[in-house]
């Protein structure tokens, strides 16, 4: 019986992902042209989650930030290859 992959793993519909992929970030990042944010501490002077793309580039940060602790992490607690032969 000829399986075929998952369409997701069809070498001919990555562009299209890809495209999507690209399109719901544009998306994403249009709404700050149309929402206006508010600072959350207007009147201590920091209104730096007030700018344009605030959440768009935090949450890519922040999602940077947590694979780069994790590899870190994994360093020093990942177990040797042979554990569970032990």
């Amino acid at each position: 019986m000829n399986e075929r992959p998952h369409w997701l793993y069809r070498p001919e519909n990555r562009p299209k992902l890809w495209a999507l992929l690209v399109l719901i970030m544009v998306l994403a990042l249009s709404a700050s042209l149309v929402i206006h944010p508010h600072a959350h501490f207007p009147g201590s002077g920091f209104a730096l989650d007030a700018s344009f793309g605030f959440y768009a580039w935090y949450g890519f940060v922040t999602c940077a930030a947590m694979v780069a602790v994790a590899k870190i992490l994994g360093i020093f607690l990942k177990r040797p290859d042979t554990y569970y032969d032990d």
